[in-house]
């Protein structure tokens, strides 16, 4: 996808669909967009005037011109006291949808300038592409192309002012949608083909496409490490195991920020098989593994003066007469033993052993992102990542990162109560504390396997996709975690 900032009155705007966020509106023409109102012969205005459109947030109209921009289409950004980034990325996504839905090629997004107050230009290109790429996102593995054909163009419209410091938001937007869209494409394929050994290719794309340093090891090898997780989730599948490292050096030795990415490419429950209903859905289980490899993208393009670490651990989850069975035993990398009493809490298993491994890297901090339970869905549906901590700092720079990313997250408590759930009569831990606290529980499963080290568990299984129908996304994956991510590094490279 091409993107720019483009200094040009609204009313002479080249593309075939002009996009323009509105807050709400008193009844008449906001002063800024009396020239384009005029280009489409008080339309606007009549349409203000008698409450068809009010600025509402999510809401839409279309009009229509006799020359370009041919079609102008208005879309609300709700009674806001102040302009959000949230808000203007949200309406650039609604933007990006109905481009896509209409079929142009190409999208011109603009703020009216009376609902700008809050956020400045620089933020303000970033989140429109950002927005306006997520919005217009398609994924098809069909045989016969569809008709309609896909948005490749956003540009943004800004004043000669304005322009400099929106074209460096635009920079960062454009690397963050790119990685995005890597993150979404791979969710979205199907576990015959999304593989571990595909999720190695990719990540070996990207080391020969930005020279970032990756490793793959195989089964072999990571029976030879010593990850007895890993080995263990994955002996019940034909395909072999995957463990991937990538490595972004923009700042000599310093500490890598480190990012732990769970890499299920497909999750039947094992043995503990889940039930049919929905399965299919479990191709999503390697969503934090797609946002690891998504900001690997990112940096790639902005390549920030930060060093960053990818791992991701990769297997399927399947049942067989080889597979991993309730009450047996494995040892994990860091030496300590783990009772299995479900095989369908395998993600666990397999994050314990990154945990354990992610030492050698001397890692400044660890965030890992992971489709981990279902309870997290019942308790923060799907608004909210979960998170968990051993560090306050790292905490609160993580959810400060998720609020500016749009990714907001909500602390749970990990206090010592919730530990015993996890308690063996048997081994060091059990892989499952039951129902009651499914979340926290699991927390503290993989708090077990930190050591020496800041952390943060972000728990996505309620955020890594939709399936339903959106103003700003339709079903489907959204890529989770890659704007996140970013803006955790983009900080750190700041200070």
């Amino acid at each position: 996808m091409n993107t720019s900032v483009k200094v040009v009155p609204l009313d002479r705007v080249p593309a075939p669909l002009l996009a323009v966020a509105v807050g709400a509106l008193n009844g008449k023409v906001p002063t800024s967009l009396l020239s384009l109102d005029d280009h489409l012969g008080g339309a606007l205005g009549r349409a203000i005037s008698s409450g068809d459109f009010t600025g509402e947030r999510d809401a839409t109209l279309l009009f229509y011109a006799a020359k370009n921009p041919r079609r102008v289409l208005m879309v609300g950004l709700g009674r806001l006291a102040e302009m959000t980034r949230g808000a203007a990325r949200r309406a650039a996504a609604v933007a990006g949808r109905k481009a896509a839905a209409i079929g142009v090629d190409q999208l011109a997004v603009h703020v009216a300038h009376e609902y700008r107050g809050g956020v400045a230009p620089a933020a303000l290109g970033q989140v429109l592409i950002e927005g306006a790429t997520h919005g217009a996102w398609q994924f098809r593995l069909k045989a016969i192309a569809d008709a309609k054909p896909a948005v490749k163009t956003v540009d943004l419209i800004a004043t000669r002012e304005e322009r400099p410091d929106m074209e460096r938001g635009r920079h960062v937007g454009h690397a963050i949608a790119i990685g995005t869209r890597l993150a979404r494409n791979l969710q979205a394929l199907p576990g015959n083909i999304c593989t571990p050994e595909y999720l190695a290719l990719i990540a070996r794309q990207l080391g020969r496409a930005y020279g970032f340093r990756v490793n793959v090891l195989n089964r072999e090898e990571i029976q030879a490490e010593g990850m007895g997780g890993l080995i263990a989730v994955s002996q019940g599948s034909e395909k072999e195991p995957r463990f991937i490292t990538l490595e972004h050096r923009g700042a000599g030795r310093t500490q890598p920020i480190t990012f732990v990415g769970k890499g299920v490419t497909f999750d039947s429950g094992g043995i503990s098989i889940k039930p049919a209903q929905n399965m299919e859905e479990m191709k999503y289980d390697m969503s934090g593994a797609a946002a690891v490899l998504g900001t690997f993208e990112v940096l790639g393009q902005l390549k920030p003066p930060v060093n960053v670490a990818g791992v991701i651990p990769s297997t399927e989850n399947l049942p067989s007469g080889t597979a991993l069975k309730p009450g047996d035993v494995v040892r994990s990398h860091l030496g300590k033993t783990i009772e299995i009493v479900n095989t369908d809490a395998e993600g666990r298993l397999i994050l314990a052993d990154a945990l354990s491994y992610v030492r050698r890297f001397k890692p400044a901090c660890v965030i890992d992102a992971a489709t981990l339970t279902g309870a997290i869905t019942v308790a923060l549906g799907g608004a909210a990542v979960g998170l968990m901590g051993n560090d306050d700092n790292l905490v609160a720079e993580v959810l400060r990162a998720g609020d500016l990313a749009g990714e907001r997250c909500w602390q749970l408590p990990m206090w010592d109560e919730y530990r015993e759930l996890n308690k063996s009569e048997i081994a060091d831990v059990k892989n499952s504390g039951g129902r009651q606290a499914g979340s926290i529980s699991a927390g503290w499963f993989l708090r077990e396997f930190v050591d020496g080290y800041p952390w943060v568990h972000l728990d996505i299984a309620g955020t890594a996709y939709t399936d339903a129908e959106q103003a700003w996304q339709g079903k489907g994956p959204v890529g989770i975690g890659v704007r996140l991510f970013t803006e955790f590094i983009l900080g750190r490279a700041r200070g």
